[in-house]
């Protein structure tokens, strides 16, 4: 069989700890064939590396030796290098967020459609064992219809230090798009993606324009800081559901949290750790999970999916409409925020 042939647009760190590493153990249906990079050096030292031979700095150099990229560059760049890679005939993985705005996730999905190629979006969450489980249990009618959500993606003093994490031209935001996206884009997925009817947000950059910062994760100019590095939202739903959300990255708490709970007429999730709770039989119930199935390793899980979805085995389970939603809700917090009022 064929092997699907890949090019890394990009090669920062989100290229070399997740995605080649992971590729690089699917190598029986895949390859890596060419990694591309404006900055030659890094380009260069990541083919050199994970043993990647073609390296290029103008991204349309990979295409013609590959049939699939994978997008790991700054946010800006998502829609514009998505939309030629699948006029080019090319399959596509582009990192989340899908793009800067939703007008421009529109835009990839125009052209998927004109292509007939996948648009795959890394929302990894997705792949993780107890999302998975979350889904098959309310697929199979365990809670009820969800009608409330609860999430949180919450780090203490931990804002990105490094790459372009904190630049408002490259990324479009901060603590939001660039780590809050995870815990939205897995809330709506599990609601079932109903139509948001009401978004009502506020975002906040005052503890990381402070001086003297404590932070775990590198420095930053605090003086120049100006994206979200706290958020928090209410959202509502066409079906009558609501989503309470907070992400952040440098919150006053004692201790980092990742949380997601779902409530419905018959019982609720927690997915970290996993439980489903339940009132039955006269009495309150919490299960809790021994064993659950699937890959441990969650990038690994999204590679496989991507590679089988390229070769017509199954569907990508990130659908492009589902995550173009993530983006219109984050493009309406921060509306909301910047408007002072609901969108």
């Amino acid at each position: 069989m064929k092997k699907l042939r890949i090019g890394i647009i990009g090669a920062g760190g989100i290229a070399q700890s997740r995605h080649i590493p992971v590729l690089l153990k699917l190598s029986d249906n895949a390859s890596i064939t060419a990694i591309c990079d404006v900055n030659a050096d890094t380009a260069q030292l990541a083919a050199k590396k994970f043993g990647i031979n073609s390296v290029f700095t103008d991204y349309k150099e990979v295409f013609s030796e590959t049939d699939a990229v994978v997008i790991c560059t700054p946010n800006k760049f998502h829609a514009e290098i998505t939309v030629a890679a699948l006029e080019a005939g090319l399959h596509v993985l582009c990192e989340k967020p899908m793009a800067m705005t939703a007008e421009e996730c529109r835009k990839m999905i125009e052209a998927r459609d004109r292509s007939g190629k996948v648009l795959a979006i890394a929302y990894h969450y997705r792949f993780m064992k107890e999302a998975q489980a979350a889904k098959k249990l309310i697929s199979e009618d365990e809670i009820g219809l969800p009608f409330a959500a609860r999430a949180r993606a919450m780090r203490r003093r931990k804002v990105p230090g490094w790459g372009v994490f904190t630049n408002k031209e490259l990324q479009g935001g901060g603590s939001l798009i660039d780590y809050g996206c995870h815990l939205l884009d897995l809330s709506l997925w599990l609601l079932g993606n109903p139509e948001e009817t009401e978004v009502s947000g506020t975002a906040y950059n005052t503890l990381s324009r402070m001086p003297e910062q404590v932070n775990l994760w590198g420095s930053f100019d605090h003086q120049s800081f100006n994206v979200d590095d706290h958020v928090t939202a209410y959202i509502k739903f066409a079906n009558g559901a609501s989503l309470l959300f907070e992400t952040s990255w440098s919150a006053n708490i004692e201790q980092d949290e990742e949380s997601l709970s779902l409530s419905g007429q018959d019982g609720g999730i927690d997915l970290f750790p996993f439980s489903l709770n339940q009132s039955k039989h006269g009495m309150l119930l919490n299960t809790h999970s021994e064993w659950l199935p699937g890959e441990d390793d969650y990038a690994l899980a999204q590679a496989r999916n991507f590679i089988d979805s390229c070769l017509g085995r199954e569907a990508f389970i990130v659908d492009a409409e589902e995550a173009l939603q993530t983006t219109r809700i984050i493009d309406a917090i921060y509306k909301s925020s910047e408007m002072g009022r609901r969108e």
